[in-house]
């Protein structure tokens, strides 16, 4: 940690020192989330790991059930070995809940793993060069000073960076995980340990998911949130449903999915949205580089982690040509995948066909695939109709955001087995013995089954605490009540982080060349309009 530790009113972080987790009654919707004990009961508590029966005994099994609400934000975990494993055993909340102990600094699986997990931090921050620069170049100055950071993203070592960061600078962040399986364990333990509150842990029910981010946005004491960090809208959702109040004094909102992004679209168009937000996800930083080059080689890991299929001669369709697709396209023709590719996008479908991809219909090549790959954000691209016509063997997953690209609720019927043969892996047989290989039940397969590349994530974590840190600052009425895209400069200078870790030397333009283009000689060097 950059920052020493005091009391919760004098540093930048919530004190974990001794307590436990907050009750909540089961809910489907956050809105519904009933608030927590009062103010001032606590306890030291930690969930400690347990065996799950219902795996020994059968493997056939069923997960749980999602609310549509919430679906669309379990999407991962990071693989990290043991400590990463589930545990189907009672959630660490619910035995908070039992204990009678509500309002907690923070909740995790278990605090023993927290030097596991101090390693893991340890190692990402070596290949995260432009979050590491923007710490050190700004903790001095502490531009979120005051800052009270509601923060609901996958939680892993990358997201560990940035939180410490954010801290660094000068904010108080309470943090949950986006999704229900991209939570390290060891990693929530170890900046829990640090004395932040973190409310994640992997294999969270969907009770505990909503009851993780109603944590974040009510706490004990003076607690007043003024900015939120989103991946996906869930902590947006909350607050407008059930903290209406508290969500009218935040100050800006910085969401980095399609998901999220929509949902705030949504709501500025209906009205509703009555504080500013910051698009990240269509940042060129972030589109460009943690969607195209991030997925170009997680997903091949998540692939051969999951399965150890053999991709040479595979036929593989990649359903969405956007960033993510294209980068999964060009992973898989690279290792010798015969690649199709499907689209709604005129523009997409033609950048796929000059790149040397036939674009299909899924119908039309259903049945010979080997990988099926959904990247698109929408919901129903792949069916049970589609999955009865695969081949025996196919693999299935998802590269997207949400997990309701494949139709996962329907195969969970009485004719159907499920067989868990890995973490995240399961085969689901029909009654004439044909089986798929689904993997990370939908959800995010990169997240879920392996990890993504630290120097990827720095780009979008600079990205990320950059538009914290304008929103933050802003004059008054610089932003209204709607969505924004990051300031070009802002890109810029995240790209800029990032160079001299390759070693590369911009050239500078010459005062007679800046004018002849019109350009100030610092940039910003391309227009808002500009598509790279």
């Amino acid at each position: 940690m950059s920052e020493g530790h005091g009391e919760p009113n004098q540093h930048r972080k919530e004190s974990v020192s001794t307590a436990t987790v907050a009750s909540d009654s089961p809910v489907t919707d956050p809105g519904q989330v009933r608030g927590g004990a009062p103010d001032g009961a606590a306890g030291k508590f930690e969930g400690q790991r347990g065996k799950s029966g219902a795996l020994k005994k059968s493997a056939r099994y069923r997960s749980r059930s999602l609310s549509a609400s919430s679906a669309d934000s379990y999407s991962s975990t990071s693989y990290t070995g043991s400590s990463s494993d589930e545990d189907e055993g009672v959630q660490p909340h619910e035995k908070a809940i039992a204990a009678g102990q509500p309002n907690p600094p923070y909740c995790v699986r278990n605090l023993e793993q927290h030097a596991f997990g101090r390693r893991e931090i340890n190692i990402a921050e070596q290949e995260m060069p432009g979050i590491m620069a923007l710490r050190a170049r700004a903790k001095d100055d502490k531009p979120l000073k005051d800052a009270k950071i509601v923060g609901c993203t996958h939680i892993n070592a990358q997201t560990a960076v940035l939180i410490e960061t954010l801290a660094a600078l000068g904010a108080t962040v309470r943090w949950a995980a986006c999704n229900i399986y991209s939570t390290q364990n060891e990693v929530a333990a170890a900046l829990a340990h640090a004395g932040f509150a973190i409310f994640a842990w992997r294999g969270e029910s969907e009770e505990a998911f909503w009851w993780c981010i109603d944590q974040c946005c009510t706490a004990a004491g003076a607690w007043q949130p003024n900015m939120i960090l989103d991946d996906g809208g869930d902590a947006t959702h909350l607050m407008l449903k059930k903290h209406t109040t508290a969500f009218k004094l935040i100050k800006g909102i910085v969401e980095e999915s399609v998901t999220g992004v929509h949902r705030l679209y949504q709501l500025s168009k209906a009205g509703k949205l009555c504080v500013p937000a910051m698009n990240v996800n269509d940042s060129v930083t972030k589109t460009k580089f943690d969607n195209l080059y991030s997925c170009r080689e997680s997903i091949i890991d998540a692939l051969k982690r999951s399965t150890d299929i053999m991709f040479g001669g595979k036929q593989s369709v990649v359903c969405g040509y956007g960033e993510v697709g294209k980068g999964c396209c060009q992973a898989l023709k690279a290792l010798g995948c015969v690649v199709y590719v499907t689209e709604i996008d005129p523009i997409c479908a033609l950048q796929a066909a000059m790149d040397g991809f036939r674009v299909v219909k899924l119908n039309e090549v259903i049945r010979q695939v080997d990988i099926v790959i959904t990247a698109t954000g929408n919901k129903g691209v792949v069916t049970r109709e589609h999955m009865e016509r695969m081949k025996n063997g196919c693999v299935v997953c998802n590269m997207g955001h949400s997990n309701t690209e494949i139709d996962v609720h329907s195969l969970r019927t009485p004719d159907l087995m499920w067989e868990r043969v890995r973490s995240q892996v399961d085969h689901i047989i029909w009654g004439n013995g044909k089986r798929i290989v689904l993997l990370a039940e939908g959800r995010l397969a990169n997240l879920c089954c392996s990890s993504l590349p630290s120097f990827v994530v720095s780009v979008t974590a600079a990205t990320q605490a950059l538009a914290l840190i304008e929103l933050y600052n802003a004059p008054q009425h610089r932003y209204k009540a709607d969505v924004y895209l990051l300031p070009k400069k802002m890109d810029e200078y995240v790209a800029s982080l990032h160079l001299p870790t390759f070693d590369a030397h911009l050239t500078e333009l010459t005062d007679e060349q800046a004018k002849y283009l019109g350009l100030n000689k610092v940039g910003p060097f391309k227009p808002n309009y500009y598509r790279y």
